[in-house]
């Protein structure tokens, strides 16, 4: 595995800044709008012990999984009126703290992926299951908690019913919150938005406000139109996002806690004041390790892109990050 700066990985810094914005202000008080509830303990599948090339391998009990999904949905986290919400998971990404080797890994999954998941019924309870884009777990459920259980329990059967210990979903509007709040953020366009946003030319921009959740939404009538061109976009958005709060935490001292007062409402999490404490805590010395995403193809369905993943790819992956073999 590589090893660099904790610093020099923009996907994790973003992640980081969430963490501090809810740790530090829950410090002061809860905010209505924000979903806080202690972790419930559903939503993953036991692992079990597999055997690969005659050498059985266990899941590993030296790691802490936080599942991170971005919701494709406008304005402040809501109640859906039945157990089917529109909020599309646009973004899932799994960071493994490795206590073990002290290092940080992330996972980014394709939110086309084709896979099953849990569909929810009558009174949210499972009533059967249905095979499509992971991004569409999330839209089973009223779009709080029992959607992020669903997006996690779909995650965990993909992946060998993997233990996720928590999770953290935070609607797309708070994406453009918090590029003002560190006074915009600076990229370098390399498709061609013009018949999105004229103001996005090509070349090095700074973007403001709506601004930066179409640069990281948008993937129709923008370049090619895939979500892999737009998970490169996301994460040139990180980096320059990154640049932007290092500057912005020097010349505004209450920046973290002013900005999750204005983000706490488009997130949804089971992750408690004492939870983040400790991960916080944990994580400080860490390395970056590995920043990895499934193999596989890009498929033009019927009606929508698909994701179909290289199964071999997808077996090492996992037995690489989070199963280990039996001594």
């Amino acid at each position: 595995m590589s090893h660099k700066k904790l610093k020099g990985n923009p996907i994790l810094l973003i992640v980081i800044l969430l963490l501090v914005l809810v740790f530090l202000y829950s410090g002061l008080r809860f905010l209505e709008s924000t979903v806080f509830r202690p972790q419930d303990g559903t939503g993953s599948e036991d692992s079990k012990t597999i055997l690969r090339d005659g050498v059985e391998y266990f899941p590993r009990q030296d790691i802490t999984v936080l599942m991170m999904a971005g919701i494709d949905e406008d304005g402040p986290v809501k109640e859906s009126n039945s157990y089917n919400n529109p909020g599309e998971a646009d973004m899932v990404s799994l960071i493994i703290f490795d206590h073990t080797d002290e290092e940080i890994d992330i996972i980014s999954l394709n939110r086309d992926t084709m896979l099953t998941m849990p569909v929810l019924g009558l009174n949210g309870r499972e009533a059967g299951t249905y095979y499509g884009q992971l991004a569409l777990a999330h839209t089973y459920g009223k779009g709080l908690e029992d959607s992020c259980i669903n997006l996690r329990k779909t995650v965990s059967t993909f992946l060998y019913g993997l233990k996720i210990d928590y999770y953290v979903s935070m609607n797309m509007d708070a994406i453009g919150i918090l590029n003002d709040a560190v006074g915009g953020v600076t990229v370098n366009v390399t498709d061609d938005f013009s018949t999105i946003d004229p103001d996005i030319t090509m070349g090095t921009v700074t973007l403001r406000g709506k601004q930066a959740m179409t640069f990281v939404r948008t993937r129709q009538g923008v370049g090619d139109g895939m979500n892999i061109t737009r998970m490169e976009r996301q994460k040139e958005y990180m980096r320059g996002f990154l640049t932007a709060l290092d500057a912005a935490r020097e010349a505004q001292p209450d920046l973290v806690i002013d900005a999750y007062q204005q983000v706490a409402p488009y997130m949804v999490t089971d992750c408690t004041a004492t939870t983040i404490s400790t991960i916080l805590e944990r994580y400080g010395d860490y390395s970056l390790g590995d920043v990895v995403s499934p193999q596989g193809e890009n498929v033009r369905g019927k009606e929508f892109m698909e994701f179909h993943v290289d199964e071999e790819a997808l077996d090492k992956l996992i037995l690489e990050y989070l199963y280990a073999p039996k001594k």
